[in-house]
């Protein structure tokens, strides 16, 4: 667990130290409201209960949302095989940089799942994927398409099935 945070930390970028900074300004400015209206409990008890909401929500959607504006990429599959000789399946695809930063580094990842006739179900079914492959794609400038391709292995399932895949850039 602790390596995990360290992780987290070191690979923070500037714009979010200023978003959480923000978020913790508004925070202790809620807090201090709150404590000021004391006497109107219900009203002390709404800024204090929303100090915390927006702590909790601003920051997880908040360094969401701006890393998918600031690390925007479009990544998407040319052909797909199942190959007969080997449990495996081969993807190729592409993965642009859109944005207006240079990517360092980019986590993409195929997830394999399986396909029902119903939608609801379908849903369900991207949450847990049969099998998943991730790899790394080193320094994309801006305005730059790589190639990429991915082996998913092994891989038994004999089914109708769907692939996904998306990339997480730094």
């Amino acid at each position: 667990m602790k390596g995990i945070i360290t992780k987290y930390i070191n690979e923070l970028i500037i714009y979010d130290y200023i978003l959480f900074g923000g978020l913790l300004v508004i925070f202790l400015l809620f807090i201090i409201i709150g404590i000021i209206l004391r006497n109107r409990v219900g009203l002390a008890l709404f800024f204090i209960l929303l100090a915390f909401t927006q702590l909790a929500v601003g920051s997880t959607y908040g360094y969401i949302k701006m890393h998918e504006y600031l690390f925007k990429n479009e990544i998407s599959i040319t052909t797909q095989k199942k190959l007969t000789f080997t449990q495996a399946i081969v993807i190729y695809g592409t993965i642009k940089n859109i944005s207006k930063k240079d990517f360092a580094s980019c986590k993409i990842t195929a997830n394999v799942y399986k396909v029902s006739e119903n939608k609801f179900k379908d849903y369900v079914l991207k949450l847990k994927p049969i099998n998943k492959m991730s790899i790394i794609e080193n320094d994309i400038p801006v305005g730059q398409e790589h190639e990429i391709k991915l082996i998913i292995e092994p891989f038994t399932y004999e089914h109708d099935y769907n692939i996904s895949i998306g990339a997480d850039c730094k």
